[in-house]
């Protein structure tokens, strides 16, 4: 049995089945871990919804700022900010006879997960939160978000307040939760989030550092598994393997077996 971490995988199921398929990935005996944002640019969200659906327990999914966007809109909590495709998606999404029960299934799946010392989240963690603390916060928001959605998708909307503090009200204590959870890649000197900036490291502006690379940042024993940073690209290190290589923009698929690191790509280029 082996266990597979793949990237953003933005409803490129064909890029997805090729790429399992390079892994030898056998859906009976293996696992997979997905760094959320499932939905979204590429022609088939619904399959790729489906098929992790399908996998029941052997499948561990976090929450992407996609999908959340899609849970919003579903909710009548929406943006226009959200997009067209968004929109699009979620359209397609409910033309499909069980689409319905896709949503559903999706707004009852995780921010975070951790499991034989390793961690998944699909943007990063803030660097005062520890791996015990963070997952205290994402069970807090999941049971938000069954409980009572669109109370929670209606107040996930905006950069602030753009850093932890204790004693936050509850709306604003789970848009920080959300907002580093699914959004974050580079903080200040200070550790406030800077969300607006979604380029590569090298290009950011002076002052701002990955969150990952943040000084003294709490949770950096534990590895983490993440995607959302296109732009950062696949890189492996001993407490990081971010997996966003792309896919959603025409570029590959990357999935990480876990056991040894192996590395397995495919791309999307047929399906854009």
């Amino acid at each position: 049995m082996a266990t597979f971490a793949v990237g953003d995988i933005q409803g490129c199921s064909s890029a997805l089945r090729r790429v399992l398929e390079r892994a030898s990935f056998d859906r009976e005996r293996d696992r997979v871990w997905l760094t959320g944002d499932l939905v979204n640019r590429g022609p088939d969200s619904a399959g790729v919804l489906r098929w992790a659906r399908s996998l029941g327990d052997r499948a561990v999914v976090v929450l992407g700022n996609h999908d959340l966007n899609l849970l919003a809109i579903a909710h009548g909590q929406g943006r226009e900010g959200s997009g067209a495709r968004c929109r699009e998606t979620l359209a397609r999404i409910l033309g499909e006879p069980d689409g319905r029960e896709l949503l559903d299934w999706l707004g009852r799946q995780k921010l975070m997960h951790h499991e034989g010392g390793v961690a998944i989240v699909h943007a990063g963690l803030l660097p005062e939160w520890s791996i015990e603390q963070a997952l205290e916060l994402a069970r807090e928001v999941e049971e938000e978000l069954r409980d009572a959605p669109a109370r929670l998708l209606g107040c996930m909307y905006g950069d602030e307040p753009a850093r932890w503090r204790d004693g936050l009200a509850r709306a604003d204590r789970h848009r920080v939760v959300i907002n580093a959870m699914t959004r974050l890649r580079m903080l200040d000197a200070s550790g406030r989030m800077a969300l607006s900036y979604s380029g590569a490291p090298a290009g950011a502006p002076e002052g701002l550092v990955s969150w990952f690379d943040f000084p003294g940042r709490a949770s950096a024993a534990t590895p983490i598994v993440c995607g959302h940073w296109a732009a950062l690209g696949l890189v492996l290190r001993p407490d990081l393997l971010a997996l966003d290589t792309g896919c959603g923009w025409g570029s590959q698929l990357t999935a990480v077996r876990l056991e040894d690191r192996a590395v397995f790509q495919a791309s999307s280029d047929d399906e854009r």
